[in-house]
């Protein structure tokens, strides 16, 4: 049987990612693929791994993350703010790192919803004089 470590959730947009640390040798997988082949730019594969650099456990743990909802960006977000609550639980040691690099702040920032009598959310239509 394999014991998760620690759990943690993240979210970020309208993305939610569920994240379980285990120990292991530092393989990362997004639902069911390699991290690499989940995320198509380097940028995102850089972005989930951070939580990990900081707290200098690359080779460590195994992360298994299923995370779904919104675009690449805003699940890259979710699985780094995930993978920063379950380090946490794995070594409470951890917290004052991820904290001042701010991976344990949740990102407020959503798309603002549509208003009525509008085209967007604060875009008017085109005023006519006459």
């Amino acid at each position: 049987m394999i014991k998760n470590l620690g759990i943690g959730t993240g979210r970020r947009k309208t993305s939610v990612a569920r994240v379980y640390v285990r120990d292991g040798s530092g393989k990362i997988t997004v639902n069911g693929k390699d991290l690499n082949a989940y995320f198509s730019l380097g940028e995102h594969v850089q972005m989930v791994r951070q939580p990990l650099m900081v707290t200098a456990s690359e080779n460590k743990y195994d992360v298994l993350i299923n995370v779904y909802g919104g675009g690449n960006n805003g699940q890259a977000g979710a699985c780094r703010h995930g993978l920063a609550r379950a380090l946490c639980q794995v070594d409470h040691t951890n917290y004052a790192s991820l904290r001042s690099n701010g991976f344990l702040t949740r990102d407020p920032r959503m798309v603002e919803r549509k208003k009525y009598g509008r085209p967007g959310a604060r875009r008017r239509f085109q005023f006519s004089k006459r």
